[in-house]
Formats: C-alpha cells, sequence, structure tokens
C-alpha cells in the first residue's frame, strides 16, 4: 500500500463512522454510505446489494443506477458479477466487466453505459451478507490499495447490513427446526458417550464499539499488550497438573506458535495501518481468512483454521475488555455446548465438571478441540449441520456421541431411553469393574489376548483400568497430526519411552507411520489424488521417503533399550515392501549398535494385513515376521471394492458376510501351521458379536478400543467356542449376504452375553 492510502482510507472511514452514527433508518444510513464511497472512489456508480433468504441478493442502495432498480434487482449466488464475488467470498476487479463470462445484464439498472467494476464481499460471522460494488464508465484498473480500501469499509458496513434492521435475522434462518419441537441432527462421532442436559451457545463473538482509529501506534500497542496477556494465560494453563503430559499439551504448544504467526500479525498490523482500531483489524483479517479458506477442501489447513479463529476471539475479549463466552452467565450444571466450531484453548473456558456434551456444526476427529475433549472424556458430535440455527439456549438436548446423533428438545420417552441408557451404562460398569483381573478364558477353556488400540499418552491411563493384555495397536501417527512440523528422533524418543514406561511391563506394538488418505500431515504438501484410499498413503510414503522412517525406527530403538520392542509396518501390499521395511530397520538396529547405545532386549517384527493381495503370499510372508494383525476397516473396504466414507455404500456390505469370514478362517489356518500369531485390530474385533465369529474363525487375539474391552471380555467369559464354529461351517456354505442375523440368534439360544 502507497503511504499516501492508509490516510486516504483514514479519511474515508471517519466519514463513514460520523454517517453510521448519524440518525436516519438503517436504509437511509445506507443510501448515504453508498454515495459517500462513490465520491471518496472517483467512481460513477458505488452499489450496495444484500443477502436475502434463498441466497439471493437483493439491490438495497446504489449512486449512479437507476434508482428504480432498488429492490428489484435480484441475482443468485453464483448469478454474474456480484453473484460471483459472494459464491467465492473473493473480491473482483475488471476494467472490462463486460467482456467477462459472469458478467449478467440487468436492463432496469442502466449499466450498460459502465465499463469497469470492482467488487468485495461483506463478510460477517465467516457468512457472505452481502457485496460492495463500485463502477466506472472508463475502463479503469483498480488498484491494490483501492480494494484493500473497499475492504476496509465493507468490514464496517457488515456491522449494518448483519444488524437486522435491512434485513430481519428471522428471514435468514432456515424454517426446519425452529418451533419448539423435538429435533433429531445427524452428525459424526468426535468422541463417544451420551449426554443429557441444557443447550449452552459459545458465541465468542465480540461486538466492536470503535472501529476507526485516531491513533494506529497506540492500536499496535494495544494489540501487543493483548498477546502478551494470551501467552501469559497458556504459561498458566501449562502449570496445571493435567497439562504436564500427553498430545493435548502438544496441541496446547501448537496452540502456542500461532500467536507468533508473522503472516497473520503482519496482516493485522497493515490494517491498523489503514485506520482500524485494533480489534477491527483482527476481525477484519479473521473474516477475510474464514472466507478464503472455506473454499479449501485440506482438511487439515481448514481444522487450523479453528486454532486462529479461537486466538482472534481472544484478542478481541482482551483489547475490548470483555470477558470470555463462559464468565457472561452462570454455566448450568448439565451444560451441552454448542458451537460452530472451536480451538483448543476455548474448551478451558468451561468448568469440564459442569460439561455434558460438545456439539459443532464442523470438525473431525483430528481437529485439536477433539483431541482436547477426548482428554476431558466429553461426548463430542461434529459436522451436525445448522445446529446453532436450529437450537435455543437452555434447550434440553441428548447428545449420542456413540452414534453420531443430537436430539433437541427431546420428547419424554426419548429423554427416559437415554436416561435407562445412561443407568445402565454406569451398572454396567459397575459389573465390568468386578470383570477387570479376571482372564478372558472362554467356558470351553480357550484363551483369548484381550489387547487395546491406543493412539495418544492419555489412552495408557485406561490400559491398566480395563485390565488389558497390552496395547495391540498404537497409533504412532496421532503425535505427528499435532504438531506444526515433523517431530525429530528426540522427540519421538521421548515419547516412546513415556509409552512403554507407563505400559509398565505390558506388551506395547508400535504401527509404524500411517498418513495420508484422510490423515494429513500439514509440514507435507497434500498431493491430489482421485482416489487417496488407494493411492500414496501409508508405507508407501515412508518406503519412497525412508529417513522419516528410519528416524522413527531409530526412535523406537532407542526408547525401547533394555525393554522388548514389537513393530508394526502397516498397507503392506506385498512380500518386497515387507522385506524393504525389515532392511531400514536392520541398518537402524546397526546404527545403534555401532553408536554404543544399548539395545532392546527383542526386536518383533510384524505387519498389518490390509490388502487382500497380501494373504495369496502368506507361505513367503509369515516365515519373514513374528506375528500378523488384520485391520479389518481397511481389509473390508478393499475386500469389497466399497469407500466407507460414502454414505450411499458404506453400509453395504456386512463384515459378517460369508466372503469375509471365509477370509478371516484361511488367514488364521495359515497363521496357526506356522505358529505366527495373529490378531484382529479394527473396529470388527470390537463389537461382540463380531468378536465372537472371529473366535470361530480361530482368531485368538483382539485388539479394540477402551471401552469395548470389558463387553467383549463378558462376551468371551460367556462363550464356548466349539458350538459356534461348527454352526459357522454350516453358515458359511449358505448364499446369504450376511450371516449377522443367524449368529445373533445362536448367541441368544447358547446364554451368549453380547
Amino acid at each position: 500500500m502507497s503511504p499516501a492510502a492508509p490516510s486516504v482510507s483514514r479519511r474515508l472511514l471517519a466519514r463513514l463512522r460520523d454517517v453510521m452514527a448519524g440518525g436516519g433508518g438503517a436504509e437511509e444510513r445506507l443510501n448515504r454510505v453508498v454515495g459517500l464511497i462513490a465520491a471518496d472512489m472517483v467512481a460513477e456508480v458505488c452499489s450496495c446489494y444484500v443477502m436475502r433468504a434463498g441466497e439471493v441478493l437483493e439491490l438495497f442502495a446504489t449512486e449512479g443506477l437507476k434508482k428504480g432498480a432498488i429492490h428489484n434487482t435480484r441475482l443468485r449466488v453464483g448469478e454474474g458479477l456480484v453473484g460471483d464475488i459472494a459464491a467465492h467470498a473473493r473480491p473482483l476487479a475488471l476494467a472490462d466487466a463486460q467482456s467477462h463470462p459472469n458478467f449478467a445484464y440487468r436492463p432496469e439498472t442502466g449499466e450498460e453505459i459502465f465499463h469497469s467494476l470492482m467488487g468485495v464481499p461483506i463478510i460477517r460471522g465467516g457468512r457472505v451478507v452481502g457485496v460492495l460494488v463500485v463502477q466506472n464508465r472508463t475502463m479503469r484498473h483498480y488498484t491494490d490499495e483501492e480494494i484493500e480500501t473497499m475492504e476496509t469499509v465493507a468490514m464496517v458496513l457488515a456491522e449494518l447490513v448483519a444488524s437486522g434492521e435491512l434485513v430481519s435475522r428471522d428471514e435468514l434462518v432456515p424454517v426446519d427446526g425452529n418451533a419448539l419441537l423435538p429435533l433429531r441432527l445427524e452428525g459424526i462421532r468426535l468422541n463417544g458417550g451420551v449426554g443429557i442436559g441444557t443447550a449452552v451457545l459459545h458465541n465468542p463473538r465480540i461486538i466492536i464499539r470503535r472501529l476507526v482509529a485516531e491513533d494506529p501506534d497506540l492500536e499496535h500497542e494495544r494489540l501487543k499488550i493483548a498477546l502478551a496477556d494470551i501467552k501469559k494465560a497458556l504459561d498458566d494453563l501449562f502449570s496445571r497438573p493435567e497439562m504436564r503430559d500427553g498430545e493435548h499439551r502438544d496441541v496446547l504448544e501448537t496452540y502456542r506458535m500461532f500467536t507468533e504467526d508473522k503472516g497473520w500479525l503482519g496482516k493485522i498490523g497493515e490494517a491498523i495501518n489503514t485506520g482500524l482500531t485494533a480489534e477491527a483489524a483482527v476481525q477484519k483479517v479473521h473474516e477475510d481468512m474464514r472466507a478464503r479458506m472455506s473454499q479449501i477442501s485440506d482438511p487439515y489447513l481448514r481444522e487450523r483454521l479453528h486454532d486462529f479463529e479461537d486466538l482472534a476471539n481472544r484478542l478481541l475479549q482482551h483489547l475490548s475488555g470483555e470477558g470470555g463466552a463462559a464468565s457472561k452467565g452462570e454455566l448450568p450444571a448439565d451444560a451441552i455446548l454448542f458451537a460452530r466450531s472451536m480451538g483448543p484453548m476455548e474448551l478451558f473456558d468451561y468448568d469440564p465438571k459442569r460439561l455434558r456434551g460438545l456439539v459443532m456444526e464442523e470438525g473431525s476427529p483430528t481437529m485439536h478441540v477433539a483431541i482436547v475433549a477426548r482428554a476431558l472424556d466429553i461426548p463430542v458430535v461434529g459436522r451436525c449441520k445448522e445446529a446453532l440455527d436450529k437450537v435455543e439456549p437452555l434447550d434440553p438436548v441428548v447428545v449420542d456421541g456413540d452414534n453420531g446423533q443430537v436430539f433437541l428438545r427431546p420428547s419424554d420417552d426419548i429423554r427416559d431411553i437415554f436416561s435407562d441408557a445412561l443407568n445402565q451404562r454406569q451398572q454396567r460398569a459397575a459389573h465390568y469393574a468386578k470383570l477387570k483381573d479376571l482372564p478372558a478364558i472362554t467356558r470351553d477353556g480357550i484363551a483369548v489376548r484381550l489387547m487395546m488400540n491406543a493412539g495418544l499418552l492419555l489412552d495408557l491411563q485406561h490400559l491398566h483400568e480395563c485390565g488389558a493384555d497390552g496395547i495391540g495397536l498404537y497409533r504412532t501417527e496421532l503425535p505427528f497430526m499435532a504438531r506444526s512440523s515433523l517431530p525429530d528422533v528426540a522427540a519421538q524418543t521421548t515419547l516412546y519411552n513415556k509409552i512403554l514406561d507407563q505400559a509398565a511391563g505390558k506388551p506395547v506394538v508400535f504401527r509404524t507411520l500411517d498418513v495420508g488418505g484422510d490423515k494429513v500431515l500439514p509440514y507435507w504438501n497434500p498431493y491430489e489424488e482421485d482416489n487417496p484410499a488407494l493411492g500414496w498413503r501409508s508405507i508407501r510414503i515412508t518406503l519412497d521417503r525412508p529417513a522419516v522412517m528410519r528416524h522413527q525406527l531409530r526412535a523406537l530403538i532407542r526408547a525401547a533399550a533394555g525393554r522388548e520392542l514389537s513393530i508394526m509396518f502397516p498397507m503392506v501390499a506385498e512380500v518386497a515392501e515387507l522385506v524393504q521395511a525389515r532392511h531400514l530397520l536392520d541398518m537402524e538396529i546397526a546404527h545403534e549398535k555401532g553408536k554404543g547405545h544399548v539395545l532392546p532386549e527383542r526386536i518383533r517384527v510384524g505387519t498389518m494385513l490390509e490388502v487382500p493381495a497380501l494373504a495369496f503370499q502368506m507361505d513367503s510372508l509369515l516365515p519373514l515376521v513374528d506375528f500378523v494383525s488384520i485391520g479389518s476397516n481397511d481389509m473390508a473396504q478393499f475386500l469389497f471394492a466399497v469407500d466407507r466414507g460414502n454414505p450411499r455404500i458404506a453400509d453395504r456390505y456386512d463384515p459378517l458376510s460369508p466372503a469375509m469370514l471365509t477370509f478371516m478362517r484361511y488367514v488364521a489356518s495359515k497363521c496357526d501351521a506356522a505358529g505366527v500369531p495373529l490378531s484382529v485390530c479394527g473396529e470388527m474385533a470390537g463389537r461382540p458379536l463380531e468378536a465372537m465369529a472371529l473366535l470361530a474363525c480361530g482368531v485368538r487375539i483382539l485388539s479394540v478400543s477402551s471401552p469395548a474391552t470389558s463387553p467383549v471380555k463378558t462376551m468371551i467369559r460367556s462363550l464356548s467356542v466349539g458350538p459356534v464354529r461348527d454352526y459357522l461351517d454350516h453358515c458359511l456354505k449358505l448364499p446369504d449376504r450376511s450371516l449377522r442375523d443367524r449368529l445373533r440368534s445362536f448367541a441368544l439360544d447358547h446364554h451368549v452375553i453380547l
């Protein structure tokens, strides 16, 4: 921006401030604003379009177009140049607008005599609420400084447009669910469990009273002080006992890095230089970032927006002197929190003892707030569309985190059902506590090793609580995903050492880095693929980037010094890949030995069996491994050629089909003949009915989530494997698409507890 541009912008903002504070109705003030902008920008036309119901942009005010077009000219989002600006939430500057393919002529406006056009979106709360446009008769080339000035003006106008004075807020709220009727919302599970309580809306939005600054230097100093306050609050949080260890601490360490992001802070500084107050500059930059990020499909980049949003809200709270959302009123003892999205720090604004659930319109299992919520054991449902439009403060709510559902204003019978479910959970918990130290042995004397899946340090506390025999699958990728850069050997060694220490002698199977597909690392540029589940992922990445695998293997060897180490390679499709991975492991063993480091007492090497092709190489595979683990999720996906993320077909094929169970029995028989232990570690192993079928197929090691250990152990201790194995021999010859109903009936008839 040229040195003169900030003064021009500040002069225009000062005039706008006087108009906005003046008398008259909202539309009258808007008419004065467009006239002022046209004069200051030396434009023949300035027009303001406002979003109405049905995503229609209506001309509300204009200086230069025919007055009869006001309230008569309408464009759908995506239609014409104005609609294009709204659809993409980005400015558009054209010297010859009429030659643009999206130009849409409206004869009632009389705009055919104007050639150039520059428009910017009016954004409030991350949503486009209007479009501001200037036009000139000549083919004018608008400068970056002029576009920046228009964006600043649009930010000021957003307060007027979104105030409800021009268009009633009720008009823009979806009709469905507005009445005080029971309503069920669908989302995805981010953390399991059931919560019954009262709706609390997490709305950290701060009303900015002062938009135009008198002294830019003073605003820069206010911003600096606010950032220092936030960093101090983070330091205080890190001093809490529960924050000393765990990936949730890594999450907040990453969050602290955002407070020093030079690009983001630089843009805020530039906005202050244009004449905005510090809080107005923070909001302007953040609204622009939200609009731009909404166009990005990469899940990791979109989720980092939540961290910036959290930080922006905290800055606004400090700058405005207002407290956090949690301090605006007394939090109910049974609060169900509703949010569009949240950053990890925002959850700590609320008393976790009073939180019964969290519902978000956005989110994924790897977003930072979901990781923190798991540490606090709060049920979470994400991607619950339009939840904030349909819930009212203090509405009664039931959150079913297990099934990704939310019940607003539930009827008495629905509430009673979930109350009974909660009571049953508590009763089962008391029963399961008695099972903790009992062995997982069937009634006919077959011992089953019941292991636990883990991916975070905080999961280790459940290992001893649930009585599992060890960690059958430790997903090492989650700490990689919670950081903003690749963890080095020292950081990984520290983490793996803590895991082994907390396991206290119980075996831990470390799966090497399994990323790609839907698991994106922020420091690796994602590779665009038509079908990422079948693409460059998992061991394919680490074999192509052997330094990454070698560093991880080196860290694992160092962490396990003098102890047993079990390493499992994921997504192996052919024996040659396993041989290549083992070669890298041998190199690291030699490297550590040469350095004089203490080696593990024993190193066990295994492979995940997720790709069906590997099952046809069992004779050459089994002599090379100490154990095999079937990942039932990917195996089912590849076996049936079904995208489990596609809701149309995700449930089309049943893992309890003859095909899947025949495959499991084949692999189990090959492993048994070779004396190689076989486990199943996907979701199939954690459901009692499916686990019963796996035992009938010959599987003797199950690795499940910690909540599933007790239900599966209960089933095991009530089961005789011989009869169900004989029954399965008969069922596998049938042409049925699923054996689920038959197996469930067998379990009921034979008093197997499911």
